[in-house]
Parts: C-alpha cells; sequence; structure tokens
C-alpha cells in the first residue's frame, strides 16, 4: 500500500492537475505555495468542505465526486467575477484505495483543465471520506460582483435551469441501467454543474455590479443578496427557467424545486435594465440567462401578487 508522499506524488502530483502556471511561483512540493497573481489584480478566495453522504453518496463515481468537488468551488469565484488561479485539497481517506484514487485524480485533472485551474498543495491523512478545496482567484483592482452590490429597479436575473440538482437527489442510487433520458440529465446536472466562468467575468467586464451562485436555493441565496444589499425584491416564479427533464420528472414540484431546490450552481444577478438590454445578445451567448424579477425598495421576498415568498433553502444544522 503506497504511503501518504507516494500517494501526493503517483495521483496529486501529475500532469493535467499541477502543470505549470503563470501565476504558480512555486506548487506542490514544499511548506507553501507561491503565487504572484496578475498585476492590477487582487486575490479572492473561497472554501468549501464536502462530506461523504452529505454533499454525495460515498458509493459514486469517484470521478464525478472529484468533478462535482472542484466544479461547485469554482462557482464563488464565478460569482465574483474572478479568474481561477490555483486550488489547495485536503483529503480525508478510510483507506489508501489504488483504483479509488485513480479515479478521482483523473476527475479532478479533467474539471481543472477544462477552467484552466491547477492544484499547487494540500494534505492526505486516514479518516472518514472528506474533501475540503479552497480555490483562489484573480479579480481586477477594485473590481467584483458582491451580494451588496444590487440597487432599486435593478433586474434580477438567472442563468440556465433551476431546479435541476435537487430533482436528481431521487435517482442518485438509481442503477445506471434502469435509468432515462431525462433522469440521466439531472444527474448529469448534479455531478458536473458548470461553473458559470465566463458569465461572471463578462458582467464584471460590463459593469455589473451583484451576484451570487445557487447553493442553497434561489430563494434562499437571492435573501443573502438582498440582506447585504438592504433591499427587497419581486419575483415572477412564472418566470422561472426550468428544464424539459424536470417539468417531465417533477410536474407538480419543479417550480418549488427551483425557488427551493438547492445545488443548481448556477448564477443570480442583477443589472440595471438598459445595461441587460445593451448586453443580453453576448450574456445569453455565453448561457441561457433569464429575467425573473425586479429590486425592490421594501425588504422581504414577494411573488408578482405581493404574496410573501419564503425558504430557509439548505441548513447544515
Amino acid at each position: 500500500m503506497p504511503g501518504e508522499f507516494e500517494l501526493i506524488r503517483r495521483y496529486f502530483d501529475r500532469a493535467g492537475l499541477a502543470d505549470p502556471h503563470p501565476d504558480v511561483v512555486l506548487g506542490i512540493g514544499d511548506d507553501c505555495a507561491i503565487i504572484e497573481p496578475p498585476s492590477q489584480h487582487q486575490l479572492c478566495f473561497s472554501v468549501d468542505t464536502l462530506v461523504a453522504d452529505v454533499h454525495f453518496p460515498a458509493s459514486a463515481d469517484p470521478t464525478l465526486i472529484a468533478r462535482r468537488a472542484l466544479a461547485i468551488n469554482l462557482s464563488d469565484l464565478a460569482a465574483m467575477g474572478a479568474t481561477p488561479l490555483c486550488f489547495t485539497l485536503a483529503i480525508s481517506l478510510p483507506e489508501a484505495d489504488t483504483s479509488w484514487l485513480q479515479a478521482f485524480s483523473e476527475g479532478l485533472a479533467s474539471e481543472a483543465t477544462q477552467h484552466g485551474i491547477c492544484l499547487v498543495g494540500g494534505d492526505t491523512t486516514r479518516g472518514p471520506l472528506s474533501l475540503t478545496l479552497q480555490v483562489q482567484g484573480a479579480l481586477p483592482r477594485g473590481q467584483s460582483l458582491r451580494r451588496d452590490g444590487a440597487r432599486i429597479g435593478d433586474l434580477i436575473l438567472v442563468s440556465g435551469t433551476l431546479g435541476d440538482g435537487a430533482g436528481a437527489l431521487d435517482y442518485l442510487d438509481a442503477p445506471a441501467n434502469e435509468l432515462d433520458c431525462h433522469q440521466r440529465f439531472l444527474l448529469q446536472r448534479y455531478y458536473q454543474p458548470q461553473p458559470r466562468l465566463q458569465l461572471g467575468q463578462q458582467l464584471l467586464a460590463m459593469g455589473g455590479r451583484s451576484g451570487i451562485d445557487i447553493s442553497d436555493g434561489l430563494l434562499a441565496d437571492l435573501g443573502h443578496l438582498l440582506e447585504r444589499s438592504g433591499l427587497g425584491a419581486e419575483v415572477n416564479v412564472d418566470a422561472l427557467p426550468l428544464s424539459s427533464a424536470l417539468q417531465a420528472l417533477r410536474p407538480d414540484q419543479a417550480q418549488s424545486l427551483a425557488l427551493s431546490g438547492g445545488d443548481d450552481y448556477e448564477l443570480c444577478f442583477t443589472l440595471p435594465e438598459t445595461l441587460w438590454n445593451q448586453h443580453k445578445a453576448s450574456l445569453c451567448a455565453l448561457v441561457s440567462c433569464t429575467p425573473i424579477g425586479h429590486i425592490r425598495t421594501d425588504t422581504g421576498l414577494r411573488d408578482a401578487n405581493g404574496k410573501p415568498l419564503v425558504s430557509n433553502g439548505y441548513q447544515h444544522f
């Protein structure tokens, strides 16, 4: 059985995962990594811990576990408009299963390569299966999409479709050969969410101020944005973008899953209507974006008929 340092060398200090990066001065192999951000940029950081059988099934394909773990962390960078630089990984493993590690490493390398980010360090230890990833990104100095950036009258928009991640939960343990095309679509959305990095960067470049990624459910995460901005919102629930797969499988619950389900990792952002009209075509060329409401002066969330919308979203405790 390989030891800790052999595991690191074999599965993490490898091509496609720890490749040289122009902003990484020193990566894997020392006590710390050294990063030199691009000129006139600031660093931003985000960290998440994923625990087996809480944030993913322990029995899932390790390739998909790895891809999901990195993608949902990258979604935080997307929400700020940041460009990915590098990440660290602390992993605890019940045993050094080489076939599991090989598949996990391949999935991590594939996701990292897709988004131009490299692994620069971390830690491995024995224990219950859990993953802690910290991602680092770069932002032009003094610019970022922030939760406190919404303004009265802004349109509220979301990318992609909502509710798919939560809609997949019923099928996580289903045998692959028993899944239909709609169920496979929802599972792909769960295991391989698409961090909207290009969208976030484009929003920042065109003067956007406000954004958040949808991890705990639209109402919960939009509520965080409104709280930081000190404002309220009106949401047209009939305008929520829903996939054909979710509507086919969960017709009676699709709307509630889109509002409160979580695990979508799409962006929710606000823009002045004039800015949306000016840049609609270029934004939708990256990913579909749908206006779903407006920012209001009075606090709280309401639907188009003035009825309060309430959701606690996902709670860890």
